[in-house]
């Protein structure tokens, strides 16, 4: 308890730093080095605290310092290891799912759903930031629906699984179309249609690590290749092609700026498809992902 009475004493010491002596500052400039190294110095501290006491609270700390609006803050975004830890543990490399895995660390998984509930994006966070967080809300919480109706053969053995309201976020209530069509898709990065788990076979691979601002670009970049090119969920060739029918329910989505479904194909696809090849739709497989 201690370490955080002393980040806070030092947050408001820096702020007060600040807003006292920015002005003096201003009308006197050969002081504004001093007041710089003074508040340096307090930032350190606070970073030198934090990686001691190894507080697991924080993803990332940013240190803002505008000398015009007078202010320093601390702008944090939730820690999502608990999720990477048990996502190695119960989720192999090609998407299979242990369910009774993570029955037994209950407690555990019980923790991070409630770390997400409690913690929803800050304005402060950056658009990765928001976009893993609602990302990871949206597959440990499929995760969950399973689990409570568990054991099952498929996801559409329970009556209205994407519009059953159970994920509390503060004090909201959301489906899973609520966190899908309402929150992510709007942000409108079509690859996470390829990140997004439905338990199915045929949906994309759970995958095995947990979303973060940090590794986003690369990953989502890594399973749209791997979804794409993987025959079991579509079949590419320069002149035919055989598609999942996520392209065929979310079409749009892959289309902006006057390119077409085939255009975003050939970003990640493995052979080069004409502009004029036959489309067709695979089976979709709703057998549950274990």
């Amino acid at each position: 308890m201690q370490h955080f009475k002393y980040l806070i004493g030092l947050t408001l010491s820096i702020s007060l730093l600040t807003c006292s002596s920015t002005k003096q500052a201003l009308e006197n400039n050969e002081k504004a080095p001093v007041i710089e190294e003074a508040i340096n110095t307090q930032v350190e501290a606070v970073i030198k605290v934090i990686e001691t006491e190894n507080i697991k609270v924080v993803e990332d700390v940013r240190i803002e310092n505008d000398v015009q609006t007078d202010y320093v803050t601390l702008t944090t975004s939730i820690d999502h290891s608990l999720w990477n830890a048990l996502l190695q543990k119960h989720v192999s490399n090609q998407g299979n799912v242990s369910y009774k895995g993570f029955k037994s660390d209950n407690t555990k998984f019980n923790s991070y759903l409630k770390l997400l509930s409690e913690n929803p994006p800050q304005d402060s966070w950056t658009r990765n930031e928001r976009l893993a967080y609602w990302m990871n809300v949206y597959n440990a919480f499929t995760v969950k629906l399973i689990l409570d109706h568990y054991p099952i053969k498929s996801i559409k053995d329970i009556n209205s699984p994407w519009s059953y309201r159970f994920i509390k976020i503060d004090e909201k209530w959301h489906t899973l179309n609520d966190i899908e069509h309402r929150i992510i898709r709007k942000m409108e990065e079509p690859r996470i249609h390829f990140a997004l788990v439905c338990a199915a076979v045929s949906c994309p691979r759970l995958y095995n690590k947990a979303f973060t601002a940090k590794n986003l670009e690369a990953d989502l970049d890594l399973l749209t290749r791997e979804f794409l090119n993987d025959n079991s969920k579509n079949e590419l060739n320069a002149n035919t092609i055989k598609l999942s029918k996520i392209f065929k329910w979310y079409g749009s989505d892959f289309k902006n700026n006057g390119h077409s479904v085939i255009d975003f194909l050939n970003q990640y696809s493995k052979v080069i498809i004409s502009d004029k090849a036959k489309k067709s739709y695979k089976a979709y497989n709703w057998n549950l992902n274990e």
